[in-house]
């Protein structure tokens, strides 16, 4: 009995008999992150460009910023990992078994650096194959895109890639 008194004196409580649960640290990440991501990748990779509005999305007035067609990113919170669906058009003549690791290797990378998860798939979906003459107008889009995505940021761009850093490093050191 006297032992319990002296135990829970003012001030003097005995913190090793609390058992304290674990502390859960969450993060939220929008798909449109991950969209921002992928465009950035894909602007850096040549011959490539995201598929265009059909039909039916022109009359619905349904925007490319809004609902980026063809680039979808299904997180998975509990293995802290992400799964991104990239459709594109491919310019003719255009290696596609080359084409898709280059494009997963830099997604793959991005997405890692920059939200600290796993990518655990990147399923890249060639949809046509366009003529070289006409890919440029096809790559204004993709850019156009860009440009909306960064000005609905308040016109502060994405943060530069690794092989941009990379690169400016490398030329800083051959100087």
């Amino acid at each position: 009995m006297y032992n319990l008194k002296k135990r829970f004196e003012k001030g003097k409580v005995d913190t090793k008999e609390f058992e304290l649960p674990e502390t859960v640290y969450v993060r939220d990440i929008e798909n449109r992150v991950f969209q921002a991501i992928v465009l950035h990748c894909l602007g850096k990779v040549e011959d490539v460009a995201l598929t265009e509005n059909n039909f039916i999305d022109n009359i619905f007035g349904r925007s490319r910023v809004d609902g980026l067609k063809g680039v979808v990113a299904e997180q998975d919170n509990k293995n802290h990992s992400v799964k991104i669906r990239v459709e594109i058009n491919v310019a003719y003549g255009v290696s596609i078994p080359e084409k898709a690791d280059e494009i997963q290797e830099k997604v793959t990378r991005e997405v890692t650096r920059l939200t600290g998860l796993h990518v655990s798939c990147v399923h890249v979906v060639f949809k046509n194959v366009i003529p070289s003459e006409q890919m440029e107008r096809h790559r204004r889009r993709t850019d156009q895109v860009v440009q909306a995505l960064e000005s609905e940021n308040s016109g502060i761009p994405l943060e530069a890639s690794a092989d941009e850093a990379e690169a400016t490093t490398s030329a800083g050191t051959q100087r």
